[in-house]
């Protein structure tokens, strides 16, 4: 992350200050101190959306995600504050974009039904299918699936980061927020979480899996990862959404599989 790392010794004082005698100012101080988590997650988000989506929107709910963090975070547990506000600063911009309704339902239905083909076709030849056969169960050409994973990339931001349940606001990635939790059911849920995107990950192509860990891990744009892999950006977009809709398809098995428990 291009953000400047904040310890929590150099701003003890202000945690303080705000957090144990409800000083105003300190808190104003540190919104503005850790105002760089925003712009570094807006922006990156911002990178797989459509143009149409306003990078201001992006930042403002971001703000109010950061606003929302430091009201809630607790200084004396020594956690770090910077990855804490980063998810609660992303899921701030999910729900701004959820709210907006900005997937048009075309897309949404495309989006399932690439989603529904490659679960149908790996569950009968339980192996890795390819696009061919995705495109022959779909009755398409392989251009015009691609074109379809072009259209639906704009989904594959919030794919992964759904609510752990249909009413809740909370990310299934914030389970891993807090090493130290000692709820028995996070722990449980979190390693079935774990060995479900393990598994959704070596199902992947070995194009596909370069994607998501040079994107997810490496914090390269999709653009730069175009460079390293030598590929267009577009055909980079439709690696990322097709590996997406897969370790979607693993997620939604393990959805169901917590609310029949």
């Amino acid at each position: 992350m291009s953000v400047q790392k904040i310890t929590q010794c150099s701003h003890y004082e202000l945690w303080q200050a705000w957090k144990e005698r409800g000083n105003v100012d300190a808190k104003k101080q540190l919104i503005e101190l850790y105002l760089p988590i925003v712009d570094f997650v807006s922006n990156r988000m911002a990178a797989g959306l459509p143009r149409s989506v306003s990078k201001d929107d992006l930042a403002s709910n971001g703000v109010m995600g950061l606003i929302d963090a430091i009201e809630k975070f607790d200084h004396s547990r020594g956690l770090q504050f910077e990855t804490y506000a980063s998810w609660r600063v992303r899921g701030a911009i999910l729900d701004g974009l959820r709210s907006g309704d900005w997937v048009p339902r075309s897309v949404r239905e495309k989006a399932k039904k690439i989603e529904e083909a490659y679960q149908h076709l790996e569950q009968k030849y339980l192996r890795t299918v390819t696009e061919e056969e995705v495109s022959d169960y779909l009755n398409i050409s392989g251009q015009d699936f691609h074109t379809m994973l072009q259209d639906v990339s704009v989904m594959s931001l919030c794919s992964l980061e759904d609510p752990i349940r249909e009413e809740d606001s909370e990310m299934r990635i914030s389970l891993l927020v807090d090493e130290k939790a000692k709820n028995p059911e996070f722990k449980v849920n979190e390693h079935y979480l774990h060995q479900c995107l393990v598994e959704g990950i070596d199902k992947l192509t070995e194009k596909e899996r370069t994607v998501v860990s040079l994107f997810y891990y490496e914090d390269l744009s999709l653009s730069e990862i175009a460079e390293v892999m030598s590929l267009s950006p577009s055909r980079i977009s439709q690696l990322h959404s097709k590996a997406i809709m897969r370790l979607r398809s693993v997620l939604d098995k393990h959805k169901t599989m917590l609310l029949e428990s």
